[in-house]
């Protein structure tokens, strides 16, 4: 299995489910903030999800 070499000092930033979540986290904690409605301004588009899709599914295949 090839092992994927990473370089010092670069990390990948959160995704857009890790920034999702660390938000509804941050209301149930009773911050105060709203989630964006569907089609809102701001709000992750439908291509955004199909393009995480796409890429984790790239990555299963990659692994395997």
């Amino acid at each position: 299995m090839a092992q994927q070499i990473k370089k010092p000092g670069r990390k990948k930033p959160p995704g857009l489910y890790a920034n999702i979540n660390a938000k509804k986290k941050r209301i149930a904690a009773g911050s105060g903030e709203k989630m964006r409605s569907k089609g809102a301004p701001g709000a992750p588009a439908k291509d955004a999800f199909a393009k995480i899709k796409r890429a984790e599914t790239r990555k299963k295949r990659r692994s395997v």
